[in-house]
C-alpha cells in the first residue's frame, strides 16, 4: 500500500514535469507580462490544474459537498472556520499597525467562541463588530515587500512570490501552533470546498473568456492589490503627452 502510494505521488510529480516541459516556448511574444515573468511555466500548471486536477477532484468533490450538506450545516462552518481566523486577522492587524482593528478580531473571537456556540453563529457580526480580514502576505506588502512574480502551483493555484509565504503562514503554521495539525487540515478542507463550491456559478465568465488563464490572473492581482489597500487602491498613474506637459508649464508660470 505505501509503496503504491509513493509511486502514484512520483506519477503525479512526473506529469507536472511533462506538462512544463511541453509548455515551456510556447508563451506568444505579444502576451509577455513583466509581473508573470514564468509564464512559460505557469500556463502548463494551470492547465493542469483545471483540466486534470479540477476536472476530476476538486470540481466533483465540491459539487458533492453542496449537494449534500444543507445550507444552514455549511453556513455555520464557514463561521466556525472564520472564527479559527479571528486570531490570525488580530495578529496580522497589529503587525500592520491597526490596532483598532486587531482589537476587533479579538472581540469578535470571543464574543463567537462564547456566545456564538465555538463560532458557528456570528453573534459578533450582529452587534457590530465586522470581519476585518487580514493575512501575512499583506503584511509583508505593508512592510514594503514587492509582489514578487506571479505563480501558479500544482493543486494550489495563482499566488505571487510574497503571498506565497504569507499563505504558508496563515494556513499552516500559526494554527498549527494554536490548533494542531488534525484541526488546520480540517479548516483547509472546509474552505477549499467552500472557495470551489461558491465558484461553480461564475465558471461561465471563465470558459467564454478568450484566455481564461490571463483572466484568472488578472482578477486574482486586482484582487490582491484591493485587499492590500483595504479596498482603495491607488489609481494607475497616466503618464501625460508632451503637448499637455508643455500646457502645464505654460499655466503655472501664469
Amino acid at each position: 500500500m505505501l509503496n503504491q502510494k509513493i509511486q502514484s505521488v512520483f506519477s503525479l510529480f512526473a506529469a507536472v514535469i511533462v506538462l512544463l516541459l511541453a509548455g515551456c516556448a510556447q508563451v506568444p511574444p505579444e502576451k509577455d507580462d513583466p509581473r508573470d515573468p514564468l509564464q512559460s511555466m505557469n500556463r502548463p500548471i494551470y492547465d493542469f490544474n483545471m483540466d486534470v486536477l479540477d476536472a476530476y477532484v476538486l470540481r466533483p468533490a465540491a459539487v458533492g459537498y453542496s449537494k449534500v450538506t444543507p445550507q444552514p450545516v455549511r453556513n455555520g462552518l464557514v463561521n466556525a472556520t472564520n472564527n479559527l481566523d479571528a486570531p490570525i486577522d488580530a495578529t496580522n492587524s497589529l503587525l500592520q499597525g491597526k490596532v483598532s482593528n486587531s482589537g476587533v478580531s479579538v472581540a469578535r473571537f470571543l464574543v463567537n467562541s462564547t456566545v456564538g456556540i465555538f463560532g458557528i453563529f456570528d453573534v459578533a457580526s450582529e452587534i457590530g463588530l465586522v470581519e476585518e480580514p487580514e493575512d501575512f502576505g499583506q503584511t509583508l506588502g505593508v512592510w514594503g515587500a514587492g509582489d514578487g512574480p506571479y505563480l501558479m502551483f500544482p493543486a494550489y493555484g495563482p499566488s505571487t512570490a510574497r503571498n506565497i509565504s504569507g499563505d504558508v503562514m496563515d494556513a499552516f503554521v500559526l494554527p498549527s501552533i494554536s490548533l494542531g495539525t488534525p484541526a488546520t487540515i480540517g479548516k483547509w478542507v472546509i474552505k477549499v470546498l467552500e472557495a470551489r463550491a461558491s465558484l461553480i456559478p461564475q465558471e461561465a465568465l471563465l470558459n467564454e473568456s478568450l484566455d481564461p488563464y490571463l483572466f484568472m490572473k488578472d482578477i486574482y492581482l486586482q484582487r490582491q492589490l484591493y485587499e492590500l489597500h483595504d479596498g482603495n487602491p491607488p489609481l494607475p498613474k497616466v503618464e501625460k503627452t508632451e503637448e499637455e506637459t508643455a500646457n502645464d508649464d505654460f499655466f503655472e508660470n501664469l
